[in-house]
């Protein structure tokens, strides 16, 4: 049985539809699963249109009438747009209305078992805050909407995997959030995430919130009060987990296989090592050689994966947006549906 993937467009003035049938444009995706994009006509058909994409829309109204056939891209049309209702490169009220509501529409199908994981395209946080959505990114409507209150940031590289205590949120902030509970908590789901990824063995590091892990109490106190009592709770209920490890080496330790995915205490601590090991950026054309990268929440009672980029309001509606953390979040979802639901 191949799973249902519902994919939601992201932003219609981005590159989310052209990624999403950039993506559909390969016929491999088709072998492992139905795919089911859920967004508006207008902007897909565009997106096909700008390509030079021989692909056709089928419109369905349930995920049940999906065909999966490749060549023609089922997709279930909100129809909140219309030609000339909006424009590519800008912030914008409907944009964000019509994001949000791809995104709660692929959570109510997943909740329902309708499909067996949701893919989501970039969406901007100022279009779906424009539009009364306050949210700062899909993590937490994911979790609202699921009523999920034990959720983390998942983000998968080429050759790392990193997990956050805390992400979007100021610097001040993040290291009052650091506290034994959250972190002994992330274990846990890095542990669950990576079981979903298929390794029923993870070795677990947890990176230090200071400078070489604050050298026993020198440059700070938290590992030694709230990092290594919850590594010490997650290994007596037999959890793999070492730390805290200096967070200036963790990462060459886990991409050289010493561990499988880090536990990062703040969102640029583990962003930046993903992104540098996966995206290349090529100064002569100024666009990016490379965007290889997943996002997805772990603790959710679905599957959510992501790309792992922004709208990219700079090139969208001229084709020539990378489509390669689209194909990687369709089959990151595909392999945690799998494992999730034996299928």
């Amino acid at each position: 049985m191949k799973p249902r993937i519902g994919i939601t467009m992201g932003d219609p003035a981005g590159i989310g539809a052209e990624i999403t049938v950039k993506a559909l444009a390969h016929e491999e995706i088709y072998g492992q699963c139905i795919p089911i994009v859920i967004g508006d006509y207008v902007p897909l058909r565009e997106a096909i249109d700008f390509c030079g994409l021989k692909l056709n829309l089928r419109e369905i109204q349930s995920a049940e009438e999906a065909q999966g056939n490749f060549g023609t891209i089922d997709y279930i049309n909100l129809d909140l747009l219309t030609p000339g209702s909006f424009t590519y490169k800008n912030v914008q009220k409907l944009c964000g209305e019509a994001s949000f509501q791809y995104i709660v529409k692929g959570i109510q199908m997943a909740m329902d078992r309708k499909i067996q994981a949701v893919v989501t395209g970039p969406i901007n946080k100022e279009s779906i805050n424009l539009a009364d959505h306050h949210y700062s990114g899909h993590t937490e409507i994911f979790a609202d909407y699921t009523h999920t209150p034990d959720y983390a940031m998942l983000l998968i590289g080429q050759n790392l995997k990193v997990i956050h205590v805390t992400t979007h949120c100021s610097m001040r902030d993040a290291c009052d959030y650091i506290k034994h509970d959250r972190v002994l908590s992330v274990i846990k789901l890095a542990d669950e995430g990576m079981r979903l990824l298929g390794n029923g063995n993870p070795k677990i590091a947890v990176a230090g919130l200071n400078a070489h892990s604050s050298e026993n109490g020198l440059f700070g106190w938290e590992e030694e009060k709230e990092i290594i009592p919850a590594i010490e709770d997650a290994r007596k209920v037999g959890i793999c987990v070492d730390g805290p490890v200096p967070p200036d080496t963790v990462f060459v330790k886990c991409a050289a296989g010493q561990y499988d995915i880090v536990v990062a205490m703040y969102h640029d601590q583990g962003h930046i090592p993903l992104k540098l090991s996966g995206f290349k950026l090529d100064l002569e054309t100024n666009r990016y050689s490379s965007l290889s990268g997943v996002n997805c929440t772990i603790g959710l009672p679905i599957i959510r994966s992501s790309v792992d980029h922004g709208t990219a309001y700079g090139k969208a509606g001229e084709g020539r947006a990378n489509e390669e953390s689209m194909m990687d979040a369709i089959q990151t979802g595909i392999i945690m549906a799998k494992n999730k639901f034996d299928l």
